[in-house]
């Protein structure tokens, strides 16, 4: 067994979230890429979109997500997917922090992790 452990005191700023990511690291080989987020009290992330699949699932605290015009709220156990080239932010309109792991993958991921594992069998 081998943990990967959140260093909350080295988390970068991205995209207007406290960031970590966790996926990939050498001994896993997943078809996904993944990071820890940490939305602090009255903040957002950027709006942004991008050519991956990508879901999110809340953890901690209440959010509101944003996209295509319309906003959705978002709290501790919801999850959320956002097809690829697809806007879409978080704002944390409240008075903690809200945290998430946020999951995107794309059919080139996939692909080295096919290569990868018939490497491995």
């Amino acid at each position: 067994m081998e943990i990967r452990q959140l260093q909350r005191d080295t988390m970068k700023r991205e995209n207007g979230a406290d960031a970590q990511r966790l996926v990939p690291w050498p001994a896993l080989n997943a078809p996904f890429e993944g990071s820890w987020c940490v939305v602090e009290a009255g903040g957002a992330t950027g709006m942004h979109a991008h050519h991956e699949y990508e879901i999110f699932i809340a953890v901690t605290g209440e959010a509101v997500l944003d996209s295509q015009g319309e906003r959705r709220e978002f709290k501790a156990g919801d999850i959320v997917h956002f097809p690829p080239h697809t806007p879409h932010r978080v704002l944390n309109e409240s008075s903690a922090a809200f945290e998430m792991y946020c999951v995107w993958w794309d059919a080139e991921m996939s692909e080295r992790f096919v290569g990868r594992h018939e490497q491995q069998a």
